[in-house]
C-alpha cells in the first residue's frame, strides 16, 4: 500500500482477526493524515468487515522535531545504513515521542542492526533508545 506522507518517522503495523483488521503503530503529528489514508485503504480490501485504527498521532514538540533530525543523520550517515532510509517504505523507521526513539523495521544482518541502535544512542538530549529492528 503506497501512502504519500508515510516517512521515516513514520510507523504503521497490523494485526489481523478474521475479517477484522486492527492498525497500529505512529505518525508524526505533520503526517496525521496518513492515519485516516491508511483505514481508508485497508476498508477497501475485499474481505475485511471492520478496522479499528489505534494508531497513535505523535505530539508536535519542537524538541522532537530536533531529535528526529540528529537521529536521521546519525543513523543514515554510517555507510552500512544510508540504503536504508531509500524506498517508497523506509526500511528503518525512527519514532521520537517525548525525548525517547525507537526504532522499528527490518534490517539485513546482526552487524547493522548493531550500528543503528550505537548510531541512535549517541545523538544527544535523548532520554532512551529501544531498538526494534527486525532481522530478515
Amino acid at each position: 500500500m503506497t501512502l504519500p506522507w508515510y516517512g521515516v518517522f513514520d510507523n504503521l503495523e497490523y494485526q489481523v482477526n478474521g475479517s477484522e483488521v486492527i492498525l497500529s503503530g505512529q505518525v508524526v503529528s505533520e503526517h496525521s493524515q496518513t492515519r485516516h489514508d491508511a483505514e481508508n485503504a485497508v476498508k477497501r480490501i475485499p474481505g475485511v468487515t471492520e478496522v479499528v485504527n489505534k494508531i497513535e498521532v505523535l505530539p508536535p514538540l519542537p524538541f522532537d522535531d530536533q531529535i528526529r533530525r540528529d537521529e536521521y543523520r546519525a543513523i543514515f550517515s554510517q555507510s552500512n545504513l544510508g540504503g536504508y532510509s531509500m524506498g517508497t517504505i523506509p526500511q528503518i523507521r525512527i519514532i521520537v515521542n517525548g525525548g525517547h526513539v525507537t526504532l522499528e523495521g527490518t534490517v539485513m544482518n546482526q552487524m547493522d542492526r548493531n550500528i543503528a541502535g550505537l548510531a541512535a544512542n549517541s545523538v544527544p538530549n535523548v532520554f532512551s533508545v529501544t531498538n526494534n529492528l527486525k532481522i530478515g
